[in-house]
């Protein structure tokens, strides 16, 4: 007779980042961070005031309100995209290998708003959510 408490004989593995290939160039491969409840809480902390900030300004009917809370959306993208990406693969930018911070700095916007995208879809919460 098995036990179940004594079936297994290994733990659980977990692994902190994943891999992701880039759809938009091929060979390019993104690695990001796995969610945690840790890591959570820091991105909320980290997009907390400027998403504030941002929806205030949407809001308004002033053109110049408007394109600051657009440059706060950016830098909500920026944020997440630092917070997320660990590392980027087969990419060089100006001859020199890029990193989340090359990428998002000189590299293809294209390629930065994938990687956005697999970090946001790494929270686990759709754009309605991350609108709250």
């Amino acid at each position: 007779m098995k036990l179940p408490w004594r079936s297994r004989k290994r733990g659980v593995r977990v692994e902190s980042t994943r891999v992701v290939a880039s759809r938009v160039s091929p060979g390019v491969r993104y690695r990001i961070a796995a969610m945690s409840f840790a890591r959570r809480v820091e991105l909320m902390t980290r997009v907390r005031d400027l998403a504030r900030r941002m929806e205030f300004l949407a809001s308004s009917e002033d053109a110049a309100q408007k394109m600051d809370g657009a440059l706060l959306r950016a830098e909500i993208d920026r944020v997440y995209v630092k917070w997320g990406l660990r590392d980027v693969e087969g990419l060089t930018v100006d001859g020199q290998k890029a990193d989340p911070a090359l990428l998002a700095e000189a590299g293809p916007e294209e390629l930065f708003r994938e990687a956005l995208t697999a970090v946001r879809a790494e929270t686990g919460l759709n754009e309605e959510e991350r609108k709250n």
